[in-house]
């Protein structure tokens, strides 16, 4: 603590307390005269003792610090602030600053103890006139207390109380500052006032601000800069450069006064000066990108923040979450993978354009931990529809910022043929069907809380009105034939694949209850791409569901790092998975995207699309990552179909899972797993769940027309959405059953 000599006469002592009767009674005028301060009189820690200014711990709590993201190689990719703040150490900012600050704020700063008498009878008479000024004439160390009690109050009366123009407050401030002294060094008081200041244009610290108006850090600044920002800590609302040319011009005359005040204390000498005043203002304005809309990956970002301030943890209230990440300066690790999204983005690129009123949105998923590798989708975010642009998390859910989703048509097929696999059916077992399907009666399903669903009056028909025949798992499901689904949910219980789904991270995107109806096998629900993409993980990672995850590390203000696993569960028998991805591998080489093709290693996935158009989907698979690929029109689906469209420069009569939502996935997926070696398929245990059961078993089929193959091509759709309609094969498929041949 520096040496407290200076004398502070009872004359002094006097005006303190004039001040606060005036004070009280409202009657000081501006234009109190302060007697002489000095000679003859009351020492300070007389007068400390009078007023009983006694040391007084100030409770500092952290300043608010922006938040950045990295992705999984370590680039940062968006930033969220409360206040845009970079703390820096003293010796990271230039002597310039230092002595610029030190000469316009506090020119006795470092000989003077915790009072510098005058400033602070010039203070108390300043403020108790009213304006309540934060950057008072004060020194720095009161300073530095006004602005961490103004810093830390939560309310409006609490900031009012940090600032208000009373005896009671400045001498409040004494007693703090009498305690910072005793706590740290000089130095250390201004390297935290440096830190705290707010400097204007949005700049909080020495750091930001010297970014802010100059381009360059705080290490950098020269003499006129740095007196710049001296200049600007007084009125930084006043002088702020951002408000116009009449601000620039104070902010200028401010710089021009700290070159003054420097050249007249000696600090630099008065050509030094005259240079630097003769250089123009220089602020640069540079952009200072926060939150997800200033972010290359605006999708992703969106979904870390909504996951910081919804999951619980991360803080235990949402104002705890909210606070945390707008100014608690951690440093969080995501899952991105720079390659993987580039693919994504690029292959969404290809197909739809910016410009197109249907959206396309895609997520990647790892297999067995949940990491999301990438988030995309065809529009940009933002709030400017002129430009088409979107302002919610198209690929997620809408805990996640997302909206209602679209429906998922048949990829919930898939969850209907695990709980068939899972209840002992086989991978040829079958059953016949016909073009059509109604349910026997209302009680034919039941939802889990065992309501009676069935809609006798309800026909659900297969694509182009296709006739029936007998299929099997396999080739029901490489056909995506409706009413052979129909039949398996019939078989084996609405409520079983219901539970199915959600064990495998099923739920709406809208976060409204599943709707457990007869058409759920069709997909009438809305999803999200990242929950589809979660689930067909699962059946990759043989049964294991992992809930998506974004974050692997949040790492404090103090380097303190915290890790985050993989939330997993076996939810699947590994069998039952491996005999689904036997099945759903064929998809690419016999069933719906066999016009499409794989992508050169093993994969398995499922087409959809749903009733009337409304929507496509393609959701697959290979052991070392999933995705899903989501179409529609975020307009409204039923209202804005996907018939009679052009979308990407191509027009289209009727949009199929494979046709667009396909060809994303096979490009974005090939290129995502460039580099990585194949890996292989757990094989189907054969005696388990090869050939088929009694009963199940196809009858020998009439002979064939010379030359003729294939299986049933497509299914069709249905009134109340969730039918299928992905494109069948590429040639004419006869039925073996002698059902009319289906034409393309």
């Amino acid at each position: 603590m520096q040496a407290q000599g200076k004398d502070l006469s009872s004359a002094a002592v006097n005006v303190l307390r004039l001040l606060a009767a005036a004070v009280a009674t409202g009657v000081l005028v501006a234009a109190v005269a302060l007697p002489a301060i000095g000679g003859a009189g009351l020492t300070v820690n007389a007068a400390t003792d009078e007023l009983r200014l006694l040391p007084e711990e100030l409770n500092e709590p952290p300043l608010p610090e922006k938040t950045i993201l990295l992705d999984a190689s370590g680039k940062q990719f968006a930033q969220f602030y409360f206040e845009n703040r970079e703390s820096v150490s003293l010796d990271q900012v230039s002597d310039f600053m230092k002595t610029a600050i030190v000469a316009i704020e506090d020119d006795r700063f470092y000989q003077h103890g915790a009072i510098d008498i005058e400033g602070t009878f010039r203070a108390l008479v300043k403020n108790s006139a009213g304006g309540g000024d934060v950057q008072g004439g004060s020194s720095i160390t009161q300073q530095y207390v006004k602005l961490v009690r103004l810093n830390s109050a939560e309310t409006k009366e609490e900031q009012a109380a940090a600032i208000a123009p009373t005896v009671s407050r400045k001498l409040n401030e004494l007693r703090y500052a009498l305690a910072i002294e005793e706590k740290y060094t000089k130095p250390e008081i201004l390297e935290r006032y440096l830190n705290i200041s707010y400097f204007g244009a949005g700049a909080y610290g020495i750091q930001a601000a010297a970014k802010r108006f100059f381009g360059k850090p705080a290490s950098k600044l020269n003499l006129a800069e740095a007196a710049t920002l001296a200049g600007a800590v007084q009125n930084p609302s006043k002088t702020d450069p951002n408000a116009g040319k009449e601000s620039r011009q104070r902010l200028l005359d401010r710089r021009n006064l700290v070159l003054d005040r420097m050249a007249e204390l000696g600090k630099v000498t008065p050509q030094e000066a005259r240079e630097a005043k003769a250089k123009k203002l220089g602020f640069k304005d540079t952009p200072v990108p926060g939150d997800c809309d200033a972010s290359p990956y605006p999708y992703f970002c969106l979904y870390v923040k909504y996951e910081m301030l919804n999951n619980e943890d991360f803080g235990k209230t949402p104002a705890l979450r909210k606070r945390q990440l707008q100014r608690g300066g951690l440093t969080i690790k995501t899952t991105l993978d720079p390659q993987a999204q580039a693919a994504s983005e690029k292959a969404i690129k290809q197909y739809v354009k910016t410009s197109d009123k249907p959206v396309a949105s895609q997520a990647m998923v790892v297999p067995g931990t949940g990491a999301i590798k990438g988030m995309a989708a065809s529009r940009k975010y933002g709030q400017n529809k002129k430009k088409n642009e979107i302002s919610y998390n198209l690929p997620a859910d809408g805990m996640h910022g997302g909206g209602r989703g679209f429906q998922a048509g048949s990829t919930f097929k898939m969850f209907t043929l695990v709980t068939a696999l899972s209840e002992g059916l086989k991978i040829d077992d079958g059953f016949g069907t016909g073009s059509g399907y109604r349910a026997p009666s209302s009680s034919t399903f039941r939802d889990c809380k065992g309501n009676r669903v069935g809609e006798p009056s309800h026909e659900v028909r297969n694509s182009s009105e296709g006739g029936g025949g007998f299929k099997t798992l396999t080739t029901g499901t490489l056909g995506s034939v409706n009413t052979f689904f129909m039949r398996l949910e019939e078989e084996v219980g609405l409520c079983d694949v219901v539970k199915t789904a959600k064990s495998l991270g099923i739920k709406r995107a809208d976060g409204g209850k599943l709707q457990e109806v007869e058409t759920f096998t069709l997909g009438v629900n809305e999803m999200d791409p990242v929950t589809v993409a979660a689930a067909y993980a699962t059946i990759a990672s043989r049964g294991a569901y992992c809930k998506p995850m974004a974050i692997t590390e949040i790492r404090d203000r103090d380097n303190k790092a915290t890790s985050y696993k993989p939330s997993c569960k076996q939810v699947l028998d590994e069998e039952v998975a491996d005999a689904a991805t036997h099945i759903m591998s064929g998809v690419f080489t016999k069933g719906t995207m066999s016009g499409i093709g794989g992508i050169g290693r093993p994969a398995a996935g499922k087409t959809g699309t749903t009733d009337a158009y409304t929507a496509a989907w393609f959701a697959g698979f290979t052991p070392d990552l999933a995705s899903a690929v989501s179409l529609g029109d975020p307009r409204g689906a039923f209202q804005h179909d996907l018939m009679g469209v052009t979308i990407g420069g191509q027009y289209y009569s009727y949009v199929y899972g494979a046709d667009i939502s396909g060809r994303i996935w096979k490009d974005s997926m090939g290129r995502a797993l460039k580099g990585v070696d194949p890996t292989s398929f757990t094989p189907v245990n054969k005696e388990r769940f090869g050939g088929c059961s009694g009963g199940r078993c196809a009858p020998k089929p009439p002979p064939k027309p010379r030359g003729d193959s294939g299986d049933q091509g497509d299914g069709g759709g249905t009134d109340n959405g969730g039918g299928d309609g992905d494109s069948p094969p590429p040639d004419i498929i006869l039925d073996p059953n002698g059902g009319a041949p289906i034409v393309p």
